[in-house]
């Protein structure tokens, strides 16, 4: 299957820091690479206040980064859905709580901007700032439109999005 992209190069996450955030218009949500080991502390300056990395435990773990947001950020304000990119369907179990937090967040504070993260940010983390839109209340289309047009390089891989959406429709559930 094709997964829906937008047009243009994407930089790869390591190395690219804090500049590969990409701002999803008014949504208060950005889409990025794995930020740099330096720039992680550089984040806050960039209006960042929550994080949801989106790196599978063996890369989080390997490159650090999960615990270095939680050290910059505090632990209350980073969660992690640790998926694998291997272009099949996305458990639930895995990264339905980070959707909740963000989403939740974004509720319920209003001076509140979230990173989502994968390592290049061009399939997971734009799955999940699809997930997050479309539990705020966007369509399908809306959703997809707001991600693929500001994120340059995204990529709505089919089977992720008909995770999200089987998942909003409460045909898969994520444990309590």
């Amino acid at each position: 299957m094709r997964a829906f992209r937008a047009p243009g190069p994407v930089t790869p996450g390591p190395g690219a820091g804090v500049a590969s955030l990409s701002w999803i218009g008014g949504e208060r949500i950005a889409v990025g690479g794995v930020p740099a080991a330096g720039s992680i502390a550089g984040l806050a300056s960039r209006g960042v206040t929550h994080v949801v990395n989106c790196r599978s435990r063996e890369e989080a773990l390997l490159g650090g980064d999960l615990a270095a947001e939680r050290a910059a950020f505090g632990v209350a304000r980073v969660a992690h859905a640790p998926m694998r990119d291997l272009g099949w369907g996305q458990r639930p179990r895995l990264w339905a709580r980070a959707v909740l937090f963000a989403a939740g967040v974004l509720d319920d504070q209003l001076e509140a901007r979230v990173l989502i993260h994968c390592t290049a940010g061009r399939r997971r983390s734009p799955m999940i700032a699809y997930a997050v839109l479309r539990l705020r209340g966007r369509t399908a289309s809306e959703a997809a439109s707001l991600v693929l047009s500001y994120r340059t390089g995204a990529q709505l891989v089919p089977a992720y999005i008909r995770s999200v959406e089987r998942w909003l429709a409460g045909e898969l559930t994520a444990p309590p």
